[in-house]
């Protein structure tokens, strides 16, 4: 009875929205909202309007009805599932951040007692679980845009703390990555200043008394490390280039120094195997300030295991979490991004993110392409003749079945 007393109190209006969003028709959907006075509304399940939007992963419709006041807490499901939890079982992790960025509480259980990011672990959706386990508020930054104490000036300058925040709830952990961002989002002026926030953000999480996140703490330490790295490559790029500015020749662009860094990253030697990440990372999770916690624990033996991955992997899966099963996702060769849409022109055996990606991996990359143009079209080339010479008559049999 209680169901079909929800049913029977929407309207028309409503009725047809969440049609619209079932069949994913944000244009319909979009119109028709223009004549709702009120978005928070549920179904004769109890779901609302911005849980249906959100369990379809439709980024748009969901910041529409954000935009329009939908309240992220509005919850009467039966099984007590939050629009997160939805959005996690959509897989959309741009949905995911969308609520979150919202207010929405990552830590609201449903009736199984199951977090957003749990369900989404259950369903495989691991860029979801990354992408909420690795939030923090834009709010609880904050505090780097204040100056404190003894301090002239903040940390982070406040027209930062946007490009800021989305640096730190990065999931990808790629070196590369990290340093792309902090090039995309104007932080390289403040190179010194973001390592010394990370590392106070890595020293408060580790002294809290409740809710400490060790996970968050060392991959505070460990961004702040790569930071670290790349002022050691700025200042040894600049000393390298100082005679040839006082010489009168051109100034080089200040920027240069991150391509120096990349290619440092990404140089293989003849096993293939990147020795400056290897080295580089081993030596970040040695420094780790705090030997007795568990993820410290837990990094040291698999370094020290037999046949131990590399070290990226095995930082990766420790801040992250390991994924539940292997599965065929593609990554930038380059920057480590996943389900990269590009690919070289030639080989189509590597891929990328975009041309920025591929020009930065030209220099590795064009020692093997030809090579494995060639093992494809060989590949190519042998599956065709395993498959052997057409049979007409057998064509001819098969084509008067179809016609019969």
């Amino acid at each position: 009875m209680a169901a079909d007393s929800k049913s029977s109190q929407l309207d028309d209006i409503q009725k047809l929205l969440l049609e619209r969003i079932a069949k994913n028709d944000t244009s319909g959907f979009t119109q028709l909202l223009t004549q709702l006075k009120d978005v928070n509304f549920v179904d004769d399940t109890g779901m609302s309007l911005l849980a249906h939007a959100s369990f379809k992963g439709n980024k748009e419709a969901v910041q529409i009805l954000l935009d329009m006041g939908a309240d992220v807490h509005l919850n009467q499901h039966g099984a007590d599932y939050t629009p997160l939890h939805f959005a996690a079982l959509s897989g959309s992790t741009d949905v995911c951040r969308q609520l979150l960025d919202a207010g929405i509480n990552p830590s609201s259980i449903n009736s199984v007692s199951r977090t957003a990011s749990q369900m989404a672990a259950f369903v495989g959706n691991h860029a979801c679980v990354e992408t909420i386990n690795n939030y923090i508020t834009r709010s609880g930054l904050e505090y780097y845009t204040q100056a404190h104490g003894q301090q002239t000036e903040p940390l982070i300058p406040p027209a930062l703390l946007s490009a800021f925040h989305t640096f730190v709830i990065e999931i990808n952990l790629h070196p590369v990555r990290i340093a792309l961002n902090a090039q995309s989002l104007g932080l390289l002026r403040i190179l010194s200043n973001l390592r010394k926030t990370l590392a106070l953000m890595c020293e408060k999480e580790m002294q809290k008394t409740h809710d400490m996140n060790e996970l968050l703490a060392f991959k505070f330490h460990y961004q702040g490390w790569i930071v670290a790295e790349l002022i050691r490559c700025e200042e040894q790029f600049k000393a390298q280039h100082k005679e040839k500015t006082a010489g009168g020749e051109p100034e080089v662009n200040k920027n240069d120094f991150i391509e120096l860094f990349v290619k440092r990253v990404l140089k293989e030697n003849k096993q293939g195997q990147l020795d400056y990440v290897e080295y580089t990372l081993r030596e970040c999770a040695r420094e780790f300030p705090v030997r007795e916690c568990t993820i410290f624990r837990q990094i040291a033996t698999q370094f020290g295991g037999k046949d131990a991955p590399p070290a990226l992997v095995i930082l990766r899966n420790a801040i992250n979490g390991m994924r539940g099963f292997v599965d065929e996702t593609s990554y930038c060769s380059t920057c480590g991004q996943e389900k990269p849409d590009k690919k070289c022109s030639k080989c189509k055996a590597v891929q990328y993110c975009d041309r920025e990606c591929q020009r930065l991996h030209w220099f590795m990359h064009k020692k093997s392409c030809a090579r494995l143009l060639a093992a494809s079209l060989a590949g190519a080339t042998t599956q065709v003749q395993s498959k052997g010479p057409i049979d007409t008559s057998e064509l001819q049999e098969q084509l008067s079945k179809l016609s019969a």
